[in-house]
């Protein structure tokens, strides 16, 4: 949920801090900073938080604990932006993983540049790199953002990627690039808690679909991921338009977690802890979070969700 609070060369600021410290009120166990660059090359807004930099591990640290004084684990999301930027903000190249417009923002983005097989070797080695850095940061969970149309979504869809070598074609070689990545980092930080978000479905005709996530998920969970954060494709976060209500993105992430053992998050306008109870009772997932409705009022999210759970005792 992205604050808008970095500066322009995406360090925390004191209105980050400040920002996570009433977040911090929702009571929640825990806490995702928002979704963080692992590379200049790869923001996507002009305010939005890096990791690109060994100066920024501070700064960091001091984030981190600010969440994990609460009680909260401290999570981070790490992502590349890919071809859902604008050169304006990268600095230069727009990279994807093919020459094709992201089909989102009402295609008002630019067509990104064509990987090389030795911008793939630096991409990957940006997100270990900024593992690595969350790690040393204090960082409780890592958690790569492969979801919400960003550049490793990207290279998952077949709508965005229609690469004729190893990273491009079947399922298998498009979903290369996430699972290499991930191999990487677990290999680096053995006993750090990972997890990888993931597009339930692209939403999107000829996009990915929810028995090909099925299997990418399979596939996470047999190199040690700790869980699975499942969200919509490379249209964005916004709700399809035939769903309604609350967890309007469970249905997809349900079907996951009957294929893996490990947790799965769900999402889609979360706002009650009687619902969240009900999903996880149900085992329909592990874990649900929420975001606008904490972001609208952390104290009063955890007030009205002991107030339910006041009412049921009473009932």
């Amino acid at each position: 949920m992205a604050s808008g609070t970095a500066d322009s060369q995406g360090a925390v600021t004191s209105n980050t801090i400040s920002h996570y410290q009433n977040l911090t009120l929702a009571g929640a166990g825990i806490l995702f900073v928002e979704y963080t660059y692992v590379h200049r090359s790869g923001r996507s807004e002009l305010n939005q938080l890096g990791l690109d930099s060994d100066s920024q591990v501070p700064a960091h640290q001091e984030l981190a604990s600010v969440i994990k004084i609460s009680g909260a684990l401290a999570g981070i999301q790490l992502v590349h932006g890919g071809g859902k930027s604008l050169t304006d903000l990268t600095g230069g190249k727009l990279l994807g993983a093919s020459p094709i417009v992201v089909p989102s923002k009402g295609n008002d983005l630019e067509k990104p540049i064509e990987m090389t097989a030795e911008e793939i070797q630096l991409y990957q080695g940006w997100y270990l790199n900024a593992a690595i850095r969350a790690a040393k940061a204090g960082y409780d969970i890592i958690e790569l953002h492969s979801a919400h149309g960003y550049g490793l979504n990207q290279w998952l869809s077949p709508l965005t990627n229609q690469r004729a070598d190893n990273y491009g074609g079947d399922l298998k070689n498009r979903s290369k690039m996430l699972l290499e990545i991930f191999h990487s980092i677990r290999k680096a930080l053995p006993n750090k808690i990972l997890g990888v978000r993931i597009p339930g479905e692209d939403h999107f005709d000829g996009g990915l679909t929810q028995n090909e996530m099925s299997f990418v998920s399979q596939q996470l969970e047999g190199l040690g991921a700790d869980f699975i954060d499942v969200s919509s494709g490379i249209g964005g976060w916004r709700r399809p338009v035939d769903r309604t209500g609350e967890g309007y993105l469970l249905p997809e992430a349900t079907s996951i977690q009957r294929k893996i053992e490990i947790p799965v998050i769900g999402v889609g306008g979360i706002e009650s802890g009687i619902f969240i109870d009900d999903s996880v009772a149900q085992r329909k997932v592990a874990f649900t979070a929420v975001g606008r409705r904490i972001l609208k009022s952390p104290m009063n999210f955890f007030s009205e969700v002991l107030s339910e759970k006041v009412g049921e005792l009473h009932a």
